[in-house]
């Protein structure tokens, strides 16, 4: 059977995650045998997702309907229901469901009743409190088909200290981020000297590393001091694949959803109040406009060398007409040109406009000239990928350092 479960937490605590991590247990001291636990993102658009939007799926060998009972058990004891944005779902089902519908979850939306028909139709068992919102999370981590996956190892803490102060060594994290990368990425952000993998929010997780794989995450994982941890869980998860990405065209892109688009500059960057870079492109006749936002950091310095003419592609969620951000490929780089009055050959003095289209004259010497100047600088910035840093980079976001991306 497959087990789904979403919408457990709030910002106030709970994990959707640790709540699967603790059911896998109770099934395993029932003689059930857990064979895969899978963290599913979805599409973090959603604007009513507590955290990172994500949901779980625990592929068990077992009896489905005590599986059943103790799934829906442990979340009336554990979430969060008092949450207005706190709707649980929970589903088992035997037979796997399309996954046309983790697909639509992950880059676009999906509707309570879309997940109800389905699990109707499958034969499933399944329960949703309050709006059922949860049903559709749960619903897509049962139907999730992972084309390219990671791993990341969730380690939780133990109940007394939830609320109160990680303790965490820090030297630690960053020695295990250069002994483990590119095998193990977001760990630290060491350009920008800031702790990744630490959540500040008040739930069960003390820290989390990603990874290619167990074996990475693991390795990782040996070398982290902390407190006296909880419980762990590896979980296989679609976290750092690009999979919430679509194709897209400016003029043809919808609110909410996530693309990559290729594009030619027509203005400048501009750096706005807040230290937000923003430029506009051209995909053949209609313009979009691309944002590089102060959390992004040494990113936006990338952004502010682009100048009109400069082929790129523009990768982000589109919200309220603009692109934000995750990564851009510059595919072509335009001459960066300055044009300036000639200098005279007599004077060799510089000389000045004679009125429009007449020219150029020397005020000296009264000598003439048709033509400007055409100077080319050079540019110090090339053709290639660049992304935001790790403090910036969302869960689906795939890094450069797992290979440059292919939109072929």
């Amino acid at each position: 059977m497959l087990i789904g479960i979403d919408d457990t937490d709030s910002p106030q605590g709970m994990c959707t995650t640790y709540l699967g991590a603790l059911l896998a247990r109770s099934l395993i001291r029932d003689h059930m045998q857990v064979r895969e636990a899978r963290l599913v993102r979805l599409n973090p658009n959603v604007t009513w997702k507590t955290r990172g939007n994500a949901a779980v799926m625990l592929d068990v060998q077992g009896d489905p309907a005590r599986a059943y009972t103790r799934a829906c058990d442990l979340v009336d004891e554990l979430a969060d229901k008092s949450c207005e944005n706190t709707n649980p779902g929970v589903v088992v089902t035997e037979r796997k469901i399309s996954p046309d519908f983790y697909y639509k979850a992950v880059t676009d939306f999906c509707t309570i009743d879309e997940a109800v028909a389905l699990l109707t139709g499958a034969g499933a068992r399944f329960k949703g409190w309050k709006n059922r919102r949860g049903l559709i999370g749960a619903t897509a981590a049962v139907a999730s088909d992972f084309a390219d996956r990671t791993s990341e190892i969730l380690v939780y803490r133990q109940p007394g200290r939830f609320g109160t102060p990680r303790l965490v060594n820090r030297d630690s994290l960053f020695a295990a981020e250069k002994a483990t990368f590119p095998h193990t990425w977001d760990t630290v952000d060491t350009a920008n000297d800031v702790v990744v993998c630490v959540p500040h929010t008040p739930d069960p997780v003390l820290f989390g590393i990603r990874g290619e794989n167990p074996r990475w995450v693991m390795t990782a994982r040996q070398m982290i001091r902390s407190e006296p941890p909880g419980i762990e869980q590896i979980w296989v998860t679609n976290q750092g694949t690009d999979a919430h990405l679509l194709p897209g065209t400016a003029g043809h892109l919808e609110e909410l959803r996530s693309y990559y688009v290729p594009g030619t500059l027509t203005s400048a960057p501009v750096t706005r109040t807040g230290g937000h870079v923003a430029f506009v492109m051209k995909d053949g006749a209609f313009p979009v406009r691309c944002m590089a936002y102060e959390p992004t950091k040494t990113f936006r310095h990338v952004i502010r060398q682009l100048i009109p003419g400069d082929q790129v592609i523009a990768v982000g969620s589109f919200k309220k007409g603009s692109i934000n951000l995750e990564k851009i490929c510059i595919v072509a780089l335009a001459p960066d040109r300055i044009v300036r009055p000639p200098v005279c050959p007599a004077c060799n003095k510089r000389m000045t406009s004679n009125g429009k289209g007449k020219g150029y004259k020397c005020k000296k010497c009264d000598a003439r000239a048709t033509e400007p100047l055409v100077e080319i600088l050079p540019r110090t910035l090339r053709p290639g990928w660049y992304e935001v840093p790790p403090t910036a980079r969302r869960h689906l976001a795939r890094p450069l350092c797992r290979g440059e991306p292919d939109f072929s």
